[in-house]
């Protein structure tokens, strides 16, 4: 592997992920995040986007904090393709060369970080759920969670550039918008041709299958091992409607395959930050804390008194989900009772 000057490289970069036209929530928790970096390190922060008739999102970029915006704009970028996105986007960091690149761990993110750390010959540490900087070493100190969730690794990469995340949706704050920033929006092609696309999207097809949003919500109701059986999650579903909430769960539940991967809450699993969290015979498993923790109030409901999900929840209570939530949702159904009359 041929050796490089790592003092060649300045700048970071994030990867403003966009499907359709619309700007991924992640591409805004990655600028906030790349800003603190890019003053940590005293430099200039930049948004690459790819796609086709979507100057406006390019626009938006700077009003969420990026000194700079590459928009690479083809019709061969307007969907996302492997090929199409990994070759554009390590040609331009060949010739810029970025400091530092942030991705999103999307499903594409996933999938387009390895290639183009591949293609340019630098490390990619995955799915972090913190990120530092060691200012004088210049080091991004990566951390992410290991052993099954077990402990947290740190992971640098001192002798390659750029140094490559993915990051983990939910995880950063949002870069706060701010519509008077102007940034220098810089228009590019793509030097990838038709025949090196090797997978091509004839169609795109939005599902009508409801989708699991749990970084974006306001109210979380999660069922644990508590429950006993994957029925129990008839129960916590039916609170969660009514609360108008979405469904989470802890990592014992899905490996049991009593509900799928996409609800699952904690270090192996989504980051959420609710108004309310309410965690239904759930013990409070480390692992299960680190991803709800910074939950606005957490109620907790388990049987087991000394469960560690009491020693950090604002309202406890002790009893059996099956009892309890049964109650709440009568209670709830006896307000919206007096509401309409």
């Amino acid at each position: 592997m041929t050796e490089i000057n790592v003092s060649d490289y300045k700048g970071v970069w994030v990867f403003a992920e966009q499907r359709q036209g619309k700007l991924m929530n992640v591409a805004i928790e990655l600028l906030g995040e790349g800003r603190k970096i890019a003053d940590g390190l005293k430099t200039d922060l930049t948004a690459v986007i790819l796609g086709n008739g979507v100057k406006n999102l390019a626009d938006e970029l700077a009003c969420y904090g990026a000194d700079k915006v590459i928009y690479a704009e083809s019709p061969l970028l307007e969907n996302y393709t492997t090929d199409g996105y990994a070759y554009t986007i390590s040609d331009l960091i060949r010739e810029r060369k970025p400091e530092v690149f942030l991705i999103g761990a999307t499903n594409i993110g996933r999938d387009l970080g390895p290639r183009i750390s591949a293609n340019i010959h630098t490390g990619l540490t995955a799915d972090c759920t913190k990120l530092e900087v060691d200012e004088e070493n210049h080091r991004l100190l990566q951390t992410r969670p290991a052993f099954g969730g077990n402990l947290m690794a740190t992971i640098i990469c001192p002798n390659h550039r750029p140094q490559m995340s993915t990051v983990r949706p939910g995880v950063m704050a949002k870069a706060k918008r701010d519509d008077s920033k102007k940034g220098q929006v810089e228009v590019v092609g793509t030097k990838v041709t038709e025949d090196q696309i090797r997978a091509k999207v004839t169609d795109v097809k939005t599902g009508i299958k409801h989708v699991v949003q749990l970084e974006e919500a306001k109210i979380i109701v999660s069922g644990g091992r508590g429950l006993g059986n994957p029925e129990g999650f008839k129960l916590i579903k039916e609170l969660a409607e009514k609360l108008g909430g979405e469904v989470g769960a802890s990592r014992a539940t899905v490996d049991a395959g009593w509900i799928p991967q996409a609800h699952q809450v904690g270090q192996t699993g989504k980051t959420v930050h609710p108004e309310l969290y309410i965690a239904c015979g759930i013990s409070g498993a480390i692992q299960h804390l680190a991803g709800m923790s910074d939950s606005k109030t957490i109620v907790a409901i388990n049987k087991d008194k000394d469960a560690p999900i009491f020693g950090i929840c604002d309202y406890g209570i002790v009893g059996d989900v099956y009892e309890i939530i049964p109650e709440i949702i009568s209670a709830i159904d006896r307000v919206d009772d007096l509401a309409i009359v």
